[in-house]
């Protein structure tokens, strides 16, 4: 069965959509430490990599993984909403989801730097 939120219409779709991402990321920045810390982190790294990187590959790897790490600290922070609404209480399997994404968040964190070595220090 569809849901009846979903608008049919390829414009309105559009709309409904930036406007879902746009509040997705404000409400990201307003409860999530991780997130502002991020941002910040962002604003510093993406003009610095923009202005390091000697061709355009280099700048596409230092800016892009910079952006990858904001997207899966995204999902982990939306896992860690969604295991929080279902239960506070202690559980195995939530503390399992809560960790793996952590994880995701650490491995993106250590590509971050693999990249960033490996176009700096070339």
């Amino acid at each position: 069965m569809e849901s009846p939120f979903k608008s049919k219409n390829g414009l309105e779709r559009i709309a409904k959509a930036l406007e879902y991402s746009l509040t997705g990321l404000k409400l990201a920045y307003e409860h999530e430490a991780a997130i502002r810390q991020e941002t910040w982190l962002m604003a510093v790294l993406v003009p610095l990599g923009l202005y390091l990187g000697h061709t355009n590959i280099e700048r596409i790897l230092l800016v892009g993984v910079v952006f990858l790490v904001f997207i899966v600290e995204l999902l982990n922070s939306a896992v860690e909403a969604a295991v929080d609404h279902t239960s506070i209480d202690h559980h195995k399997l939530a503390g399992r989801a809560k960790d793996i994404g952590s994880a995701a968040v650490f491995v993106s964190m250590m590509l971050l730097l693999l990249v960033w070595g490996l176009v700096i220090f070339d």
